[in-house]
């Protein structure tokens, strides 16, 4: 879209010179109760909402396209634009038609954008999800040393770390932002890594990046003198923050949101997680992109957004710091010995709304008289905690979250005179202030409801007064309010003391008209009251807003505190319904597990009412400076996969303060935790899965420190059998004499099962089954020791490949086995001799019944008596024999 110099109407005008401020994003022009898209907006607009496409006059000769949306519903629409990628420019009317008519009749009403929404800029309950974050991340990079910084707006929550390029995708993962900033310089480099994720990225100007700028713009923002108040940032860190501040600035027009204090978190303090490893995990979302079915849904049984947030971010951050680790399984602890206490809480915490965000709303001037009553609420639930809390005996943490609830009394004073129960959504609406709180207020509101009443009030004084008791009070659109009486009374009005008191006004052929000072302002009062009352009630809720704002770090230290007794109370539970029992986490190299489980496959055979998930031991215990490994054999479908994952869980449970579902845990801190589980490929980047697997091994091999963990799955697979083994063998190698790590490592290779004999630190075990009648029953028991061989041809039985094949592939596999055993010319010459395609099966035999099976059918069970139920055992067994 061009603008030329060509004729165009004042409204056209006004439209294509804001949107030329904002080229890349769509323009929402107000125009009355609509937001109206022009032009390419338009067309972008109407195929992303599938709405009606129209036209609006034209332009260079051209129909202008044109769609809208109604201004009440705008947030939906929102919503659509940003999950499908667009930036929405809000263009809102500054002035009245009204006001815009007093500088002339063909005026056009101000108009200018209020606020550009993208995806890491939302506050609106309705554009969010209220359990997880929305953060807004910046990554900057001066002279090698890299930092990233990111903000949820809707929390105010701000932090900075370090983060090189190549930890980039790692920590993108971790925080799963909805929108990341980078320097112009930087776009192309980094698109790649971050669009991986799914995050948007947003190119600033280099002066957002430029640390002095940022340093100085922090300063201002916290009105402090220096940022040492906070903490040692780096030069990188403080450039990411700003930048995140100046885009804040740019997007929310000057109406920055309530930033908390930046937090800066150290590199060594988290278990680090890749992406794969997240994924292959399934921590927060299945494979398929869903909640329901990941370790996240599994374990959350938080009943406040405040506390879901929380878990979700211990769940992506699992701490590596003992002491804070250790203050938390307390703190679980507290609740699962006291299971009356934590009943009594958890109810409390069902009323507990999201303080949070409501602070942030009101803080931007987006909130409304329900999120002051939000906070009331909040805080009147701190008091009801605090007296439930005050006289059990807790664990640190758990004090110090009950400190926290209490000394906001003032505040909820304020809030409890102030707001009606349940105010209406919007302050314009008014009705949200109680009745007593302002003694102007409550006369606007009766001038305004009671007119009638105190119009009649008025004319029984004045009949009184005259001794008229037809004197009446009418109304019309010439005089207003008047005082009317029948023309037999003129003499007595207009003469004194009467005269003096009534105001003549008007005489007609019946009757005679009168007013009065006090009828005059009284008239004023009730045709002003609707919009004083208004005028009030919006003064009322900025005077209380800027109070509630001069306490915002201790409403902010009260949601925090609400948040952890949620998530500790809620592990509880956990704990206590699913008999998960409290690890040992120290600083040793242990990793000890006695009779772990998979807390997400236990509960799926739960809720289908299977059979009951088999517990298995894992010992990967490992001196310092040495490997301690598990070589895992056996078939598909036992189970191999799983334990490598639930012995993965559970040290992530155990790093973020929960209990773990296993009978005992001894787990030595986990500084990293790297997973090669499943397969996959990535056509999009042009890898195959063998690549994409290779490509995550090259990744672990290369980072994996010897306090990291490590689950691999069938390194190898996708290639030759002689290429994939070799593979295998050099990776085991290396993770046992390089790495020096904790690792499970499964596979089909069987020959690998002779490493355990030749490498100090390497075992072997397999999960066990059982053949029978050539099938194969899976008994999911983790055992020392290495399988014979893989079942792949009763697991292929099991899936339902026709019987001709199964006895194909029985005919073939027994070939290979024995030329395997007589020599390599001997197996090739065999496979050599195996026809392209087999002669037509022959059918298989149809099974001649037993006497049994026909004795069997005989019995009626319901007829037996017991007696007679004895006797025939004995017969059938008989027959069984013969």
């Amino acid at each position: 879209m061009t603008v030329a110099n060509a004729s165009v109407t004042p409204m056209m005008a006004q439209y294509l010179d804001i949107k030329a401020q904002y080229p890349d994003a769509l323009l929402f022009y107000r125009m009355g109760d609509f937001y109206e898209l022009f032009f390419d907006d338009a067309v972008a607009a109407s195929e992303a909402l599938d709405i009606s496409l129209t036209k609006r006059g034209k332009h260079l000769g051209n129909d202008i396209p044109m769609c809208g949306v109604p201004f009440h519903a705008a947030e939906n629409y929102l919503l659509t634009l940003i999950r499908k990628g667009f930036r929405v420019a809000v263009g809102e009317q500054l002035e009245s038609p009204a006001e815009a008519k007093k500088r002339g009749s063909k005026s056009v009403v101000k108009r200018d954008v209020v606020r550009l929404v993208t995806p890491g800029t939302l506050t609106e309950d309705s554009l969010l999800e209220p359990r997880r974050h929305n953060f807004l991340a910046a990554y900057s990079e001066i002279r090698g040393d890299g930092a990233m910084a990111w903000v949820d707006i809707s929390t105010g929550e701000m932090r900075a770390g370090p983060c090189s390029k190549m930890r980039l995708s790692p920590e993108l993962a971790r925080l799963a932002p909805s929108e990341v900033l980078v320097s112009e310089p930087d776009f192309d480099d980094l698109m790649a890594i971050v669009e991986d994720t799914g995050s948007a990225l947003t190119p600033l100007s280099k002066g957002s990046f430029d640390s002095a700028s940022a340093e100085k713009r922090l300063i201002s923002l916290y009105s402090i003198g220096s940022l040492d108040a906070f903490g040692t940032f780096s030069r990188a860190e403080i450039a990411a923050l700003g930048a995140l501040v100046d885009y804040l600035d740019i997007t929310q027009k000057g109406k920055l949101p309530l930033l908390r204090p930046p937090v800066r978190e150290a590199a060594n303090r988290s278990m680090q997680i890749d992406a794969a490893t997240r994924r292959n995990l399934e921590l927060s979302q299945t494979l398929n992109g869903t909640r329901k079915g990941s370790l996240l849904d599994t374990i959350d049984r938080t009943l406040t957004a405040g506390g879901a947030r929380l878990l979700d971010r211990r769940l992506s951050s699992p701490s590596t710091h003992l002491e804070e680790l250790h203050a938390r399984l307390d703190s679980v602890e507290t609740f699962s010995t006291e299971a009356k206490l934590r009943t009594e809480l958890r109810g409390e915490l069902r009323r507990v709304p999201d303080m949070d965000r409501a602070l942030s709303r009101i803080a931007m001037n987006r909130g409304g008289p329900r999120d002051l009553v939000s906070l009331r609420t909040g805080l009147e639930q701190c008091l009801i905690l605090h007296e439930l809390l005050i006289s059990a005996d807790l664990s640190p943490t758990i004090q110090e979250c009950t400190t926290d609830l209490v000394g906001h009394d003032q505040t909820i004073s304020l809030l409890q005179s102030t707001l009606v129960a349940e105010p209406p959504l919007l302050t314009r609406d008014g009705g949200f202030v109680a009745a007593g709180y302002d003694a102007e207020l409550d006369e606007m509101r009766k001038l305004r409801d009671e007119g009638r009443k105190i119009i009649a009030e008025h004319q029984a004084e004045y009949a009184a007064e005259t001794g008229i008791s037809t004197l009446k009070i009418k109304h019309n659109n010439v005089l207003g309010y008047f005082i009317e009486t029948t023309t037999a009374h003129a003499e007595k009005m207009l003469k004194p003391p009467l005269s003096e008191r009534f105001i003549h006004r008007q005489t007609t052929a019946n009757a005679i008209r009168f007013t009065t000072l006090e009828l005059s302002e009284l008239e004023t009062k009730i045709l002003n009251a609707g919009g004083r009352a208004t005028e009030i009630e919006l003064r009322i809720f900025e005077d209380v807003r800027a109070d509630v704002l001069e306490v915002s770090a201790n409403l902010f230290a009260a949601a925090a505190a609400l948040a952890q007794l949620d998530v500790f109370a809620a592990l509880a539970d956990l704990a206590a319904s699913e008999d998960w029992i409290r690890p040992t986490v120290d600083s040793s190299r242990a990793f000890a597990i006695s009779g772990g489980r998979h807390p997400v496959v236990e509960k799926a055979l739960k809720d289908q009412g299977a059979a009951p998930f088999v517990a298995n031991g894992c010992d990967l215990s490992a001196s310092e400076g040495a490997s301690s490994i598990w070589l895992l054999t056996g078939p598909n479908m036992a189970g191999k996969s799983t334990f490598l994952r639930q012995n993965a869980i559970i040290a992530l449970l155990a790093q973020i303060g929960s209990y773990v579902p296993a009978d005992s845990a001894h787990i030595g801190v986990v500084s990293q935790l790297f997973s090669r589980v499943g397969a996959s490929d990535d056509l999009a980047r042009g890898r195959s899965t063998f690549m994409v697997e290779m490509v995550e091994t090259a990744a672990i091999l290369n980072q994996a420190d010897e306090r990291a963990l490590v689950i691999l799955d069938e390194i190898g697979r996708g290639t030759a059998t002689y290429d994939g083994l070799s593979i295998a063998w050099a990776t085991l190698e290396h993770l046992h004499a390089t790495n020096t790590c904790r690792a499970l490592f499964a596979t089909h290779y069987h020959e690998l099962t002779a490493l355990a004999g030749k490498l100090p630190g390497v075992e072997n075990a397999t999960v066990t089954v059982k053949e029978w009648d050539g099938d194969v029953i899976f008994l999911h028991e983790v055992k020392r020791g290495a399988a014979d061989r893989s079942y792949g041809v009763q697991v292929a039985k099991l899936a339902g490949l026709p019987a001709t094949v199964i006895d194909r592939a029985r005919a073939v596999l027994e070939q290979l086995e024995k030329g395997e055993r007589e020599g390599g010319t001997r197996q090739k010459a065999l496979i050599d001799d195996l026809p392209l395609f087999a002669s037509a099966p022959t059918p298989p035999p149809i099974a001649k019944a037993s006497q049994t099976d026909e004795r069997l059918k005989e019995i009626s069970p319901d007829e037996l008596t017991p007696r007679e139920a004895l006797q025939l055992l004995y017969e059938l067994k008989d027959l069984s024999r013969s």
